[in-house]
């Protein structure tokens, strides 16, 4: 079975496909933000023609916000000018702002069978709802915008086969770690990567968006989890009818299978300069650390903020160590408010973001300094990505980030708690 190519063969109203197969689909919904938006939205002036269906475009300020200069200030004003003159729907801004994929599937837009396109690579975060989602280019929304449809190549599928349960301490992006050291970052280069075995009905529906989130990091086309009593009961808490998904096997099934028991997996940290590059946290270097971030469209959930915060409460981040934590949206803000999680980590020496990307991509809210290096949730650690080049990231899960901060260090929760 491949759901991706099940959900293509539907949407493009055809008895068969097959892998490699050129089709072209209708969209059920198309995302920008205010890095990608722009540029789409002057390709899209060039074509003279109106917006599709202006309840399925979606426009998210996330990167640069708050504004942190005035280039962002001016691109930000350029695409609420677009929101406004073309009465977008689904426009999120100021205090209604969050990150885009931790946002849409919290504001209901997302549901099971849908396909979504959007001009952020890590689009991909909704295959964890059943969805067929991928990023693309602004050229590529541009027409989207204006046209409502877009050819795909049909991709092969790999099984990823789950088996067991997470020990504590070790969650969806320990798994989405591991599979990337294992096959690399181009180790599954335009293949959809598909979820499946008995360990999935052990995986909440959080952890499974940071997974398939990540799947763009080992160069997947999509992600893709089943519609389960999980997912289901998920979308309903958001007033989302799951509806009917076909899930019945294709003649061509699968390009390969991985089979992992997470059983056995124990919490894992990326070094710089690659996702891949993969070691457990009880491997990991004692290097010191100067800033800590606990956020993002990976790990900027609530059950995220609630996993660091059991970790850290009560006592102290390490002195001249920087902890930044940044919930996702208005609503897990408002969450953690209500929770005391906001005061909590307050009260332990955090700063607190108002939701935005922020240092994910080196944005702002805590850009790094030559020499600096960072132990962060977020999702990339490139050379350079989250400030001068000369700095270091290294990925992580929120507790492994929430143990750190305290000891300065690189260190395993376990040793906390």
């Amino acid at each position: 079975m491949s759901g991706s190519r099940v959900i293509l063969r539907e949407k493009a109203g055809r008895k068969s496909i097959k892998p490699g197969d050129f089709i072209e689909v209708p969209v059920d919904l198309v995302l920008a933000n205010d890095v990608t938006a722009p540029l789409a939205i002057e390709e899209f002036g060039k074509l003279n023609m109106g917006v599709f269906n202006k309840e399925k475009i979606v426009l998210v300020l996330d990167h640069f916000t708050p504004n942190r200069d005035v280039a962002s200030a001016e691109q930000c004003l350029f695409v609420r000018e677009f929101a406004n003159e073309n009465e977008i729907s689904h426009f999120y801004d100021g205090g209604n702002a969050g990150i885009e994929h931790v946002l849409l599937p919290e504001e209901g837009l997302i549901s099971p069978g849908m396909i979504v396109v959007g001009g952020d690579s890590h689009t991909c975060t909704y295959g964890a709802l059943g969805a067929f989602s991928t990023g693309m280019g602004s050229t590529d929304i541009a027409a989207l915008m204006a046209t409502g449809k877009t050819w795909f190549r049909v991709p092969e599928a790999i099984n990823v086969v789950v088996n067991g349960k997470f020990r504590k301490w070790v969650g969806g992006k320990d798994l989405i770690l591991y599979l990337i050291g294992k096959i690399g970052v181009d180790g599954a280069t335009y293949y959809s990567l598909e979820f499946t075995g008995n360990g999935i009905e052990n995986i909440d529906v959080e952890a499974r968006l940071t997974i398939a989130n990540m799947v763009v990091e080992a160069g997947a086309k999509n992600g893709l989890f089943p519609v389960d009593k999980k997912t289901i009961a998920y979308l309903s808490q958001l007033g989302v009818d799951s509806g009917e998904i076909a899930v019945e096997a294709d003649e061509y099934g699968y390009s390969g299978v991985i089979e992992l028991d997470i059983s056995n997996l124990t919490p894992m940290v990326a070094l710089p300069s690659l996702p891949s590059n993969v070691i457990s946290v009880e491997e990991a270097p004692r290097v010191k650390l100067d800033q800590v971030v606990i956020g993002s469209c990976t790990n900027g959930r609530i059950s995220d903020l609630r996993e660091a915060l059991e970790v850290i409460s009560g006592m102290r981040v390490s002195k001249g160590l920087r902890l930044i934590v940044i919930p996702g949206s208005p609503r897990v803000y408002r969450q953690a408010l209500n929770e005391g999680i906001i005061e909590n980590f307050l009260e332990v020496g955090a700063v607190i973001s108002p939701p935005t990307c922020g240092p994910c991509l080196g944005g702002h809210m805590g850009v790094l300094a030559a020499g600096e290096k960072a132990l962060s949730t977020t999702n990339r650690n490139f050379v350079g990505r989250m400030g001068h080049i000369e700095s270091e990231v290294y990925l992580c899960n929120p507790a492994v980030a929430a143990a750190s901060a305290l000891t300065g260090t690189i260190t395993d929760p376990a040793e906390i708690i």
